[in-house]
């Protein structure tokens, strides 16, 4: 019989010699300073079961000092055009939007869950005729940062869209032009199908076949950015995913945190996750 110190278990023998847990890397995600605070708590869930720490960040309290390894773009407010070389039009139509939300609370009778994400939304939301500069000068200086730093990146709905911008690319502001058969859908539902490219780095997290995805967007990318690729498309050829083809930077139009209970979409934090942990090439030092 093996000799072994005293009071000490088996179980504690096998916790001596068990791999520590890896450490959650810290995911920064943006956000605004008014309102933003479900989409927060929505994709803080989503970061923190993917296995990350959720950090936010807003332009009250840019936490400029803190190291983060991964970054989340959110959505809310409209990207100002004059980033992308364009002027502002006369503003929203506020009665649409009105419109388009009434449509939304019909569509969401009958559910447990999307009426209490809708009432949160909308008690707590910046509506996205509402340009927010401090915003965007914020995520400006982010994105450049993640994209020096080697640091994953994923952008949601105005996130994809400035990350496009800030790669030089441009958006449209008015995608009536797309919807002329068609509707618009306006959605918190997954209701909208989306085409993956079977050869993106998108289709091998979530998978080829066509997915079906939210719609809270009323602008899209137009001209792409300098090293980004289209990874899919809605059947009205609206770009509904960009991403790069080296780091991982990867832009959805919909909104993956507002479906926690879909596998499928969640598996995009498990990636960016995943893309915080691995060692980046070090800086050029010059």
């Amino acid at each position: 019989m093996t000799g072994s110190e005293p009071g000490r278990t088996a179980t504690d023998t096998v916790a001596d010699t068990a791999a520590p847990r890896p450490r959650r890397p810290v995911i920064a995600i943006t956000g605004p300073d008014q309102g933003g605070g479900p989409a927060w708590l929505f994709t803080a869930l989503a970061v923190w079961r993917a296995g990350g720490r959720p950090l936010r960040l807003r332009p009250g309290k840019p936490r400029s000092h803190r190291r983060f390894d991964g970054l989340v773009v959110g959505g809310g407010a409209d990207v100002d055009p004059e980033l992308y070389g364009e002027t502002l039009p006369e503003g929203p139509d506020a009665a649409a939007i009105r419109q388009a939300e009434r449509r939304l609370s019909q569509r969401l009778i009958g559910y447990l869950f999307y009426p209490a994400l809708w009432l949160l939304r909308r008690l707590f939301q910046s509506h996205g005729g509402v340009l927010d500069t401090d915003r965007d000068r914020l995520e400006k200086a982010l994105i450049h940062r993640a994209l020096d730093e080697h640091r994953p990146i994923l952008g949601i709905c105005r996130g994809m869209q400035l990350v496009n911008v800030v790669r030089g690319g441009t958006l449209h502001r008015d995608l009536a032009e797309f919807y002329v058969e068609t509707p618009q859908a306006r959605s918190l539902l997954p209701v909208k199908r989306v085409r993956l490219d079977p050869h993106s780095r998108l289709a091998a997290i979530l998978g080829d076949p066509p997915l079906h995805v939210n719609a809270l967007h009323d602008q899209a990318v137009d001209r792409l950015g300098q090293g980004l690729n289209v990874a899919g498309r809605e059947p009205s050829r609206v770009v509904q995913a960009i991403e790069t083809e080296q780091d991982f930077c990867i832009g959805v139009q919909w909104h993956p945190e507002y479906l926690p209970q879909k596998t499928r979409h969640q598996r995009l934090f498990r990636a960016l996750v995943t893309a915080a942990r691995r060692p980046r090439p070090q800086a050029d030092d010059g």
